[in-house]
């Protein structure tokens, strides 16, 4: 059996270690309190832009802004959105297999270039990501860190511009995101998204996997029988005046904006939910090895005291 000093050695070591993610769990859920709130309170607004996407998308192509505009696919552009910082249990992980799982269905040879002659780069939101796509080998574009706990307008504005500047300057053809949806506390879903060019059945598919399942807000739609999903046969018609041209281009820009800042609150609420998920599980688990250490310390200590009392009394008898 172990010596007592080795297992109180142990025991303080975990005891330790139980304090501090006890502790990161608490600042985790404080965060993520907050940055859940920010996401649902973004969500009717995003729900919004995204159907009047929609709406725009079924017009006329001719008369459609360039973001609307589908031309051949000869570059590709993946947006992997992860987090900063480690610690976030399978967050990170996940966005990872579901992009490794894509990336089998269209596979790609060394330098980029896909079975169908598609050259892919990528674009990485997040540390992690971009030490991810480094250690594979990908052609990084650009990367984008430090964008906070809780992401502003401020921050995502030059994300959006870009990714923007860029397919309009024909630098690639197609933009896809990868990141994680927010379901629930419990639950984080990673998706992945074609946000570029845009059109209604993509728009249509993004809607359909976002809307919650359970919670207030689904509790809301279906109280009062809300559809978010865009339907073309039930499509609105808007009058534009002087210049429609002109205010679509800027409107479609600043709903595009609206749909990727909705995407990376949604994974801001997903990370720090499973950062805090994983400090509790850690230390449910230093909680659990202190018990058994403690048990073992006594059953160690019992077991000296009892061989110590042994010899005391043979030495006693001894010498009687």
């Amino acid at each position: 059996m172990e010596s007592p000093q080795n297992i109180k050695k142990r025991l303080r070591s975990v005891n330790n270690i139980n304090k501090i993610t006890k502790a990161m769990e608490m600042v985790a859920a404080t965060k993520m309190r907050k940055s859940q709130e920010i996401a649902l309170a973004s969500r009717p607004y995003a729900f919004a832009a995204l159907d009047f996407l929609a709406t725009v998308s079924s017009l006329d192509s001719a008369k459609l802004p360039a973001l609307f505009q589908k031309r051949a696919v000869k570059k590709v552009l993946f947006v992997l959105v992860s987090s900063d910082k480690g610690l976030a249990g399978a967050f990170n992980s996940s966005v990872f297999r579901k992009f490794e799982k894509h990336q089998k269905e269209f596979p790609t040879s060394a330098k980029g270039a896909s079975v169908a002659n598609e050259e892919h780069v990528y674009l990485a939101v997040g540390e992690k990501a971009f030490n991810y796509l480094s250690k594979k080998g990908y052609n990084v574009a650009k990367k984008f860190v430090a964008v906070g706990d809780y992401t502003t307008t401020e921050q995502v504005h030059p994300i959006t511009d870009f990714v923007v500047d860029g397919y309009m300057e024909g630098k690639w053809d197609r933009v896809i995101v990868v990141s994680t949806h927010f379901r629930s506390a419990l639950k984080q879903e990673p998706h992945v998204r074609r946000i570029l060019p845009i059109d209604f059945d993509h728009i249509a598919d993004t809607v359909k996997e976002i809307i919650p399942e359970r919670g207030k807000f689904a509790d809301l739609i279906k109280e009062h029988n809300i559809n978010f999903v865009p339907n073309k046969e039930n499509s609105k018609d808007y009058l534009i005046e002087p210049a429609p041209e002109e205010v679509l281009n800027k409107l479609a820009r600043h709903l595009f904006f609206i749909q990727v800042y909705h995407l990376i609150l949604e994974a801001n609420a997903s990370e720090h939910s499973a950062r805090r998920m994983a400090m509790k599980t850690a230390s449910d688990n230093a909680k659990d090895l202190g018990g058994r250490l403690n048990l073992e310390y006594n059953k160690s200590r019992q077991s000296r005291i009892t061989t110590e009392i042994a010899e005391i009394s043979a030495g006693a008898e001894a010498l009687s």
